[in-house]
């Protein structure tokens, strides 16, 4: 390894996978389970267990640079709860000061006592899971909470002493059309938070959106209306003042996610909790999905991991442009130069000039980015940055 990337390494993000949801949304194919609340406490000493186990292999100073929980809903935990895996944490990384540390949240799981404990544990950062602001598809999508309890749970982040709220919203819903998602980017606008999380729906396998598509009870989203609704929120958020940092998000400026960009940077992070991903040294972790099988390895102080993978030199810089990609700026020369002891442009030099040829990408002597073109169809591009 060389001196660049122990220095990447030097303060490493810490995520806490919480795999427990009130319901299970008809689109959402993520490692979640929903009505286990007599599960929760096994789950959190096993999390706390981890922690301990994975910290005893890491020398100090165990340097951490951001802390985020996701879901699922870690807000369905009582705040109680969320503080013993807080203390773990704290016990045994240490953080810069005013880190960024993000909790996603539910509207309808979350109250003002609530909101305040997280606030006072140390969380500076709440993403809320609005999706939508019509009530009627948020009963059709199988979400626990109303449009009204997504106003009220951001009053009460307000009101808790959160100054860094995101809100969660879904475009390309089956039927839904372009005045609507105009109507939800105007009422996100007008609660003012400091980030927006914008995400085109996709119909995975196994989810029961996907049976109900299949079925005939749900019309197929329309990929071409999509990409307008995609536009259109570029447009709007950019005369509202948002950054559009990375392909999906928008920020006003200096509240873009700190943790998220670790990913987008392809730098390290280790995860917590069962289906949690590490990247760390070289090597890929993924933790057991099920949380009965999680919890049954770390009650006996067994490894959670089910899989791991050496991440060989090739893939890591490929994954380095394409996640670097992601971002709207891009991917520096000199900081790939500095990691890998190559130039990119040497490396990449046909995929380069194939995509700036078509107006997906554009370089100068600093980096290389997406134009707003390529952002609209990068799933189709950043392929050809993979060995």
């Amino acid at each position: 390894m060389n001196s660049q990337e122990k220095k990447i390494e030097a303060r490493t993000a810490l995520f806490v996978y919480i795999p427990y949801c009130p319901t299970i949304c008809t689109y959402c194919d993520f490692n979640v389970y929903a009505r286990r609340e007599g599960e929760f406490e096994a789950y959190i000493n096993a999390v706390t267990r981890e922690i301990e186990l994975v910290a005893e292999h890491i020398p100090n100073p165990r340097l951490a640079k951001t802390l985020a929980f996701g879901g699922g809903t870690p807000s369905i935990l009582t705040a109680s709860s969320i503080e013993m895996i807080v203390n773990a944490v704290r016990e045994r990384f240490e953080f810069p000061p005013n880190a960024e540390w993000t909790l996603e949240a539910n509207p309808g799981t979350v109250n003002l006592e609530k909101l305040r404990a997280f606030h006072e544990m140390g969380f500076t950062r709440l993403s809320l899971g609005v999706q939508t602001f019509d009530d009627a598809r948020l009963r059709a999508f199988n979400r626990n909470h109303t449009t009204a309890e997504s106003y009220d749970a951001f009053a009460l982040a307000r009101r808790a002493g959160f100054g860094n709220l995101n809100l969660d919203l879904i475009y390309g819903l089956p039927d839904q059309t372009l005045e609507e998602w105009c109507i939800t980017l105007d009422r996100a606008l007008a609660l003012q938070s400091e980030h927006l999380s914008l995400y085109g729906l996709q119909v995975e396998d196994g989810t029961i959106l996907k049976k109900q598509i299949e079925q005939g009870r749900v019309h197929s989203p329309n990929s071409e209306l999509a990409a307008e609704m995609y536009e259109l929120a570029v447009e709007k958020l950019a005369s509202a003042g948002f950054v559009h940092y990375e392909i999906s998000n928008w920020a006003r400026l200096g509240f873009e996610s700190q943790h998220n960009k670790t990913y987008w940077l392809n730098e390290p992070y280790l995860g917590f909790g069962a289906g949690a991903h590490s990247s760390w040294q070289g090597t890929r972790y993924e933790n057991v999905k099920h949380p009965r099988e999680y919890i049954r390895r770390l009650e006996v102080r067994n490894s959670p991991i089910a899989a791991r993978e050496e991440i060989l030199r090739e893939m890591q810089m490929s994954e380095t442009i394409f996640l670097g990609l992601r971002l709207a700026e891009g991917v520096s020369w000199a900081r790939f130069h500095e990691r890998f002891a190559v130039d990119a442009r040497e490396v990449y030099r046909e995929p380069i000039a194939l995509l700036k040829g078509s107006g997906l990408l554009q370089t100068d002597d600093m980096r290389m980015w997406l134009t707003e073109s390529g952002m609209l169809v990068s799933n189709q591009i950043l392929w050809r940055f993979l060995p």
